[in-house]
This record gives C-alpha cells, structure tokens and sequence, in this order.
C-alpha cells in the first residue's frame, strides 16, 4: 500500500510540474528574436555603469560560478528559467513589491540588481549562463542526512503528501529546460534557504514549491538539500 501511495505522489507531482511551465516564458521563441551570446558575455562580466548595472560575475563568480554560497551558481542553468526568475526579482507596475522577496518580507538583493535590465539584456544574460559549464559543483556535506534527503528526493514523504523531487527536478538533479533549475552541485546553504523562503511565502513565484515546502520540516529541508547538492 505504501508503494502504492508513493507511486501516485510521484505521478501527481509529474502532473503538477506539467501544469505550472509559464507560458510567457517558454512562449517566447514564438516571436522574440534570438539572444545574443556576445552582448550577454560582456553584460555578466562587465556591467553597464553608464546605465546604472553592476556585472554580475562580482556576486556569482566568472561564468556563472560561484564561490559564496550565499550566491547560488548559475552556470548551466535553463536560459527560459533564469529569464523567469530575473522578471520575478522585478516589481512589475503596480505591485508593491517583487514576486521574490528576502527573509521576513525584506526586498531581495536581487531587485536592485534585475530593475534596471531591459528584457533584451535578461535573455542575452540568461542565454550566455545556460551555454556556461558549472566547473565547481558544490557538494553534500553530512553524511547523517542522506538517508533521509535520498528517501525525499527519489519517492517523497507519502505521509505528509510531499512528491518526489526528482518528479520535476530530475533522478540526478539537472532540471528540465524551461520548467525547472538545476540543483545538482547547487550550494546546500541556498536550496535549504530557498525552500525556506517558499515555505514563509517570501518567495511567492511558483505555489507548488510554497504548497510543497509548506509540508516539510526543517529536518525535511536541511536533509534534501544537502541530498542535492551532491548529486552529478
């Protein structure tokens, strides 16, 4: 019976990742001319300071590799999944805040950050990070917890109606281009951070993740997040 109700977990989170791909981004081949590699290479590396934006390798490391794990890595990510997260560290007009904040409501470093990129700029940017190699992977770190992290990854926790991760994210943590990120190598710190934030409702861009992370204990959280980070 528990294999039973693991398998519809995971099938009804296949189901639930199937239904949330964002039609304005992965739309967006329909009519958007291709990104330019070269523009979004010397906007990462360099920034525009005559347009008021800070490179971007400062914070997240050359090529989208990071050394704070504050800072998440961002080489080899989906480009349509960067672009959406950009848009959403955005306050769109007449919101009163971004659909991503910070702890406690706090606005996201981000914000400052992604307000002054026009949309041109967030596809080159998003495009030149998806074509970029993730040359330091992080990597798990407590041996205690992959027990746990692996039973949640693989076949979820039937009894507090979580879904396996890897129903959306991939048996071996590399996302699915243009629905969702790559975790694999990602920093512990970070995903545990984040689900956190889908937790509180700070991060308020994807109601399945606060749905989801709502369930999960901070065991729960610590425990799969650092299963994550050490899959390849």
């Amino acid at each position: 019976m528990k294999r039973v109700l693991s398998r519809m977990l995971v099938a009804s989170g296949a189901l639930l990742c199937a239904s949330l791909v964002p039609a304005s981004h992965a739309a967006e081949a329909g009519g958007a001319s291709k990104p330019d590699l070269a523009k979004g290479s010397q906007l990462y590396e360099q920034g525009d300071a005559a347009r008021g934006i800070i490179s971007c390798a400062s914070c997240h490391g050359a090529a989208g590799n990071s050394s704070l794990p504050v800072n998440p890595n961002l080489a080899a990510q989906p480009h349509e999944y960067i672009l959406k997260q950009l848009h959403d560290f955005k306050v769109k007009e007449g919101a009163e805040h971004a659909a991503r904040r910070g702890p406690d409501g706090a606005p996201s470093p981000m914000t400052p950050m992604a307000n002054p990129l026009t949309e041109e700029d967030m596809r080159n940017v998003a495009y030149y990070l998806a074509q970029q190699r993730l040359e330091k992977p992080a990597t798990a770190g407590h041996q205690d917890l992959v027990e746990h992290g692996q039973r949640i990854w693989r076949g979820g926790l039937p009894e507090q109606r979580i879904p396996a991760c890897a129903s959306c994210h991939g048996a071996a943590g590399m996302g699915i281009p243009a629905q969702y990120p790559r975790l694999a190598g990602q920093f512990p710190d970070y995903i545990e951070a984040q689900l956190r934030l889908f937790r509180s409702g700070d991060r308020a861009n994807n109601p399945a993740m606060h749905d989801i992370a709502r369930r999960m204990t901070d065991e729960d959280i610590r425990a799969v997040s650092d299963y994550a980070a050490g899959l390849r």
